[in-house]
Formats: structure tokens, C-alpha cells, sequence
């Protein structure tokens, strides 16, 4: 089963230097029919105006990844982590027992465009963790985040795997477990999964289904969470 949801359905809230859309009930934005799915809480799609950004903020028992789409983004923390991240990057971080961070849109000129993520953990109270890794010149499906940090991904503290898809003009088959759970969030471009059309900021959870068929008539980016 396929269930779409329009990038124009997501909350939306502009702040001035911050223009952004939730897929997930989020801040001012709820929905109860949208509170996330399985243990993934918070797409947040942000367009952050140059110089702009979030002050030091607290987090804690969350496992958040920051995919950067365009241009970059300056991370300090309270771990002593103090990083600049540029599109085609990923950031994993878990919250654990808490820390406080900021996040900095430190061009000049150029804005920031990116996608927050949120994933719930499977264990809380632990050791607060930072990890990157420039993934710009994958291609075809990559995994980007895991569990156990297999094949030189990202670990986070939940049963959850998130892969890239990068296509061009192309159809490749991912094979999926009917016991679990998936949610595609297309980042760019348009891709058809099963034969469903989906259009940049769409998002759909697929559950039951045993292969994906993700087919780019062009260039097509998008994120695939397998899910608990």
C-alpha cells in the first residue's frame, strides 16, 4: 500500500530568515493525522537566509540528521563538535542524555537549503554522538544512516536505515521487507514508485510492499526510510 502525501499539504511557517515545511506536526504546526511514521517524527524541509540560523538550543533522546541540499550550514555543540557542512553532506547526531547545539547559515550570499530530521531512539539516556560524511558523488541508492554503521554508514540508536536514491533518467528496484515500514521523501526533481507519481516535497509511507520500482524520467534525488 502506497499512501501520498503533496508537498502543498505540509505545514508551512516563514519566519522571515527561516521559511519552512513540515511533513510531520511539528512546532506550531499539528496535525493529528500527521504525527510521523513509525519512529521517524520530524521532516522538516528549511530555507535558511544567509547569515541566518538557530541560536544554542537543547535537545535530548533524539537521533536528528541534517541533509544538506544547498549551500552550507555551521554546527557547534556542547560535545565540542564545530563543523561546516556543504550540500551532498549528512550529519548524524544523537541527542542522548542532552546537549545544546546551533545550527548557522554562514555565506554571505548563497541560502541554505536542507532537510531536519528526527528520528525517535531505541534507547534513551546515552552518550551524546556526532558523526558527518560528504556523500556528493554517490549515485544510484546509498545507505546513508543505519544501526550498526554498516558499510561506512552513519549509526544512529534505532532499528531504522535511511538510504539515498540518486537517479538520471533511470528505473532501479530496492527490495523491500513487508514487515516493515517505508516513507520516500523526494528532495528534487519528479520519480514514480510503483507506478505512483510523486513531485519534489511529496512524501509517501509504503507498507506490505516486497519491491520499490523508483523510475526518474530526469534527474531525481530523494531520501528512503526503512522503518521498524
Amino acid at each position: 500500500m502506497i499512501s501520498l502525501r503533496h508537498a502543498q499539504d505540509r505545514g508551512h511557517a516563514n519566519y522571515g530568515w527561516l521559511d519552512t515545511r513540515h511533513s510531520f506536526s511539528f512546532a506550531e504546526y499539528y496535525d493529528p493525522a500527521h504525527m510521523g511514521v513509525s519512529s521517524l517524527r520530524v521532516i522538516n524541509e528549511d530555507w535558511i537566509d544567509p547569515g541566518a540560523g538557530f541560536e544554542p538550543h537543547p535537545h535530548r533522546d533524539m537521533e536528528i540528521i541534517t541533509y544538506v541540499m544547498q549551500g552550507q550550514i555551521e554546527h557547534r555543540d556542547t560535545m565540542g563538535s564545530h563543523s561546516v557542512l556543504r550540500a551532498g553532506e549528512v550529519q548524524a547526531m544523537s541527542a542522548g542524555s542532552g546537549i545544546l547545539h546551533s545550527e548557522f547559515n554562514p555565506s554571505d550570499t548563497e541560502q541554505l537549503h536542507l532537510l531536519q530530521i528526527w528520528i525517535q531512539p531505541n534507547q534513551l539516556g546515552v552518550t551524546p554522538r556526532y558523526d558527518q560524511k560528504d556523500y556528493s558523488d554517490s549515485h544510484g541508492i546509498t545507505l546513508l544512516v543505519s544501526h550498526d554503521g554498516r558499510d561506512g554508514s552513519l549509526p544512529i540508536h534505532q532499528q531504522a536505515s535511511l538510504y539515498q536514491i540518486k537517479l538520471d533518467n533511470e528505473t532501479v528496484q530496492f527490495n523491500a521487507q513487508p514487515d516493515r515500514t517505508y516513507y520516500l521523501q523526494l528532495a528534487r526533481g519528479t520519480l514514480a514508485v510503483n507506478n505512483v507519481p510523486m513531485e519534489a516535497g511529496d512524501g509517501a509511507t509504503l507498507s506490505g510492499e516486497t519491491q520499490l520500482n523508483l523510475t526518474a524520467d530526469q534527474q531525481a534525488e530523494a531520501l528512503l526510510f526503512e522503518l521498524p
